[in-house]
């Protein structure tokens, strides 16, 4: 198995969103992206599936050597090595893929955030970081682009968290910031025992609001002459801003189920996306 296979299939096993954003790339910048996407998973996968934080530990540090391996033109991981030829052509900056890795790290070492500005740190690590690797991938360093990128790196994660309130209170985890749970009136051990009120969707839909704002700011930023080259981003903005409308929809209902977009509304929104049609 080549370097490049070992990353789609890492990538395709996740069952991401991502793969209908990719499928619109040329062969380079899809492999590119690709081996971006699967790295992330490498160093994601350590935090949720080992059990022992200092294993995790070791094994994010070993991540952090790679990286260096990897800009030192010595790579070892088949992720790695798909990624060399690529950091030069793409200009990828060391540090971004450094950030991820801390925002890794960040849920070794807290399950709790007591501010937005916390969670948005957070955010712009493990999302933001890798918003702003597959901006240039995607073929711009343009200033306005970048906001975007990370803004919408934070968009997206703000969705996944709002997702994932069950799957992440399982494993002892609440995003949602102490301040929102306190303004609305939310015992975090509430949302540990899975309980559902009228608080907790007043605390989901703030947060709701908060990444509607998100996705509106970033797709502000980006200029009209970008957006060809930026399809794939906007494509998983039509995802996952229909994801998140579907969790309003179904008034939070988040701690005991995981709720998707159907394959096919995700393909015909890859579609209109691809298009050049703005996700509203």
């Amino acid at each position: 198995m080549s370097p490049d296979q070992y990353c789609e299939s890492k990538v395709h096993e996740s069952g991401s969103n991502l793969v209908a954003a990719f499928k619109i790339l040329d062969a380079e910048p899809r492999g590119a992206i690709t081996a971006l996407y699967a790295f992330c998973r490498e160093v994601d996968d350590i935090v949720d599936e080992c059990s022992e934080p200092d294993l995790a530990r070791i094994k994010l540090a070993w991540w952090r050597d790679e990286i260096g391996r990897l800009f030192d033109q010595r790579p070892g991981h088949p992720v790695s090595q798909a990624l060399s030829p690529r950091i030069d052509r793409y200009a990828l900056p060391q540090g971004q893929f450094l950030e991820i890795i801390q925002g890794c790290e960040m849920d070794l070492d807290q399950n709790r955030y007591a501010r937005w500005s916390d969670l948005d740190l957070y955010c712009d690590r493990v999302a933001g970081a890798v918003g702003l690797l597959s901006a240039r991938i995607f073929g711009s360093v343009n200033p306005a682009v970048l906001e975007y990128a990370l803004l919408l790196g934070r968009a997206l994660q703000y969705t996944n968290i709002i997702r994932d309130v069950g799957d992440d209170a399982r494993r002892g985890r609440i995003y949602i910031p102490a301040e929102a749970l306190q303004q609305h009136g939310v015992d975090a051990a509430s949302i540990l025992r899975y309980e559902h009120s009228v608080a907790f969707q007043a605390a989901m839909a703030d947060m709701a609001r908060r990444a509607h704002a998100l996705y509106d700011q970033a797709l502000g930023r980006l200029p009209r002459t970008d957006r060809a080259a930026q399809r794939p981003g906007l494509i998983m903005a039509a995802i996952y801003r229909e994801l998140l409308r579907l969790v309003e929809s179904e008034s939070f209902q988040v701690l005991h189920q995981r709720i998707s977009v159907a394959p096919a509304r995700k393909l015909w929104l890859a579609w209109k996306a691809s298009l050049g049609m703005m996700p509203a």
